[in-house]
């Protein structure tokens, strides 16, 4: 399907690793080092932040695609980029945008991603964004699924204004290593988000007994291990737990692939179901670890102390920066003064949105400290 704007092709690298280099060298790959997984960077070096769990993402995904027989490097490709939109402070920090920025077109994480890779990185001198391949693109707005019904939302213009230049089939699912990305989003958090609960005391061992996947996961180790350490436990039962998800994935994906007699990227993006998927047991134990980890960890006080604190300061920032532009820098200042009140309400979005949760921290304190 080719690039937006046409490139001779690399020597050395496949049009997909040529995207992956692109998204890791880009400004937004690296802020994700400081934006909040779930637990707030500066609380903590051990647990995840949005660079790590893409790295994580990517693993997963590379390994899963390589077994079925799919492209390593567009799966890998796919998985690296598809947090590059997200704001400092999680879901917390979408929330305040969303919320922000209701009276003007709304935010979505998966659209600002889009943003990212289309326009919002200026790396080259004869296009804006990083002009990637049709197949990175559509994986990147659609591996959760077909996304046509969602252009007449307002937070979707962007992609739809994009849509009417390079057609991305938005109807369509898209290929099988972007469905193989989502899904290993979905082991990457869930195994990480266990291992960083424990880590952080917010659920102990013995709560996980009983809850399936890291229950059966515990019981094994400790039957291989007898006398194991905490620690050594925790981190040999959350290599299992990811090892059964990955199997399962692989084995479930393999059969209906068969069963279906899908042999081309072209009869997994018509077929009209997400091919890549876990079996329905795996499925339904791993609904059951997610409301344990949303009451026991997603919902937990210092969590939700830190999701309180997250909210006042972008909501704070974002109405500074509407009434007085001028305290923007730079050229975000000059930009910011000279719109309408819709315009630059996304340009303060943009702005806000790029902000590593440390620089939002201290961004604020600069803003509304009173030892001036």
């Amino acid at each position: 399907m080719g690039r937006l704007y046409p490139e001779a092709p690399s020597a050395t690298r496949t049009p997909f690793a040529r995207d992956r280099d692109r998204i890791i060298h880009c400004t937004a790959f690296r802020r994700l080092k400081e934006k909040t997984q779930v637990f707030v960077a500066h609380e903590g070096d051990y647990y995840r932040t949005r660079l790590t769990h893409s790295l994580e993402v990517a693993q997963i995904a590379r390994s899963i695609a390589k077994a079925i027989g799919l492209d390593d490097d567009l799966a890998e490709t796919v998985a690296l980029a598809h947090d590059l939109g997200h704001p400092p402070f999680g879901h917390a920090g979408e929330d305040v945008l969303a919320d922000c920025m209701k009276p003007f077109g709304g935010f979505d994480h998966n659209v600002q991603t889009f943003r990212v890779v289309t326009e919002l990185e200026h790396r080259y001198p004869t296009f804006p964004g990083l002009n990637l391949s049709w197949e990175t693109l559509e994986g990147i707005i659609k591996h959760n699924g077909p996304v046509r019904g969602r252009l007449s939302e307002p937070a979707w213009r962007a992609v739809a204004v994009y849509d009417e230049t390079h057609d991305l089939r938005l109807s369509t699912h898209a290929s099988a290593e972007a469905q193989v990305a989502a899904l290993a989003d979905d082991i990457a958090y869930n195994n990480h988000d266990v291992d960083d609960g424990l880590q952080a005391g917010v659920f102990g061992i013995d709560d996980l007994t009983d809850i399936p996947l890291i229950g059966p996961a515990l019981a094994s180790v400790r039957r291989d291990y007898p006398g194991i350490d905490d620690r050594m436990l925790r981190l040999e039962s959350v290599r299992r737990m990811i090892g059964m998800m990955v199997t399962d994935v692989i084995a479930e994906t393999r059969q209906i692939a068969a069963e279906a007699k899908l042999s081309s990227p072209e009869d997994v993006r018509v077929w009209g179901q997400q091919l890549v998927r876990f079996s329905p047991a795996v499925l339904e134990d791993l609904s059951r670890l997610r409301a344990f980890l949303h009451t026991r960890m997603y919902r937990h006080f210092r969590v939700n102390r830190s999701r309180s604190v997250a909210r006042r300061i972008l909501a704070e920032m974002f109405q500074l920066f509407m009434a007085e532009p001028d305290v923007l820098p730079g050229n975000w200042s000059y930009e910011a003064a000279a719109l309408e009140d819709g315009q630059r309400a996304r340009l303060v979005c943009d702005y806000i949105a790029g902000m590593t949760d440390r620089f939002a921290i201290e961004e604020h304190r600069k803003l509304f400290r009173l030892d001036l």
